[in-house]
């Protein structure tokens, strides 16, 4: 049953998170950000300082009140039982943020911007630890991978997924660029708890990636529409939804020729989707 919520936005909703809680967050045009309970009451509501799109929002796993919210070149801190003030704000980037990503133990914040740049921020130290600029082009998304802290693969606009390392030790970064990859630009991109990563492209090109960097396998979709977002089940590391025009495609990676199931869900192009109740949707599907 799908039930509209209102008394929200008034804008164009980019972005949205929910929490372990069941709380939603959901960010806008203009700087909008609402906080939604898990009936669909507004909790709350604020409007960023400079107006500038909301355009990432992001719960903590270990704080399901606590967001992470990225606008502008900004990131701010809240509590979404109380929007009205930031707990914390950041103006780490040069450009607008495009996407958000939380480590696991939840110490570093990673974020992607227009410039290509990844800024990653040291949220015990309230400060930038390190500066990646690493891509020709914008920087589309961004990933911790699981189980490993100091480890985040990012892709962008310049074809390129990387692989960027922190050594502890000699406090450097070893930044890979694995190649064999795609000829057209990167729109997003997933790690599994496992290594395992994905990424999909502009043309309906998809690839499959092994923890070294490896080309597990490649796909292009028919139609050719542009893979928006990608996905690992958490309880099989291997099995993978991809979104491309209309269709969400069921795939497991070591074996991209062929899908598990596709499903033609919408009528018009997919931005985005979440996996919910994770365990029953296994099951059906």
């Amino acid at each position: 049953m799908a039930v509209k919520w209102i008394g929200g936005h008034s804008s164009p909703i980019l972005c949205l998170n929910a929490s372990s809680e069941g709380l939603v967050a959901s960010g806008a045009e203009g700087g909008d950000l609402m906080a939604w309970g898990e009936d669909g009451t507004p909790l709350g509501h604020t409007r960023f300082e400079g107006a500038n799109d909301v355009t990432c929002v992001l719960f903590s796993p270990s704080c399901p009140t606590k967001l992470y919210a990225s606008h502008g070149e900004t990131i701010s801190i809240l509590d979404v039982r109380s929007l009205k003030g930031s707990l914390d704000h950041f103006h780490v980037n040069e450009e607008e943020i495009n996407c958000l990503s939380l480590n696991e133990t939840e110490n570093l914040l990673a974020s992607a911007d227009d410039s290509g740049a990844i800024k990653i921020l040291d949220l015990e130290n309230k400060k930038v630890s390190r500066s990646l600029r690493r891509h020709s082009n914008i920087c589309s998304s961004v990933a911790f991978r699981p189980q490993r802290p100091q480890s985040l693969v990012s892709c962008g606009l310049d074809m390129q997924v990387m692989l960027c390392k922190e050594y502890l030790v000699f406090s450097a970064i070893m930044a890979v660029k694995w190649i064999g990859g795609h000829s057209s630009p990167i729109l997003c991109l997933n790690a599994s708890s496992e290594g395992l990563v994905a990424s999909g492209a502009e043309g309906g090109d998809l690839m499959a990636w092994g923890e070294d960097g490896t080309p597990l396998g490649h796909t292009r979709f028919e139609g050719a529409n542009d893979v928006t977002c990608v996905l690992f089940s958490p309880s099989c590391p291997t099995k993978l939804y991809a979104s491309h025009g209309e269709t969400i495609s069921i795939l497991d990676v070591r074996s991209l020729k062929g899908s598990l199931d596709h499903f033609h869900v919408n009528e018009e192009e997919i931005a985005y989707f979440m996996l919910i109740w994770q365990s029953l949707l296994d099951f059906i599907l």
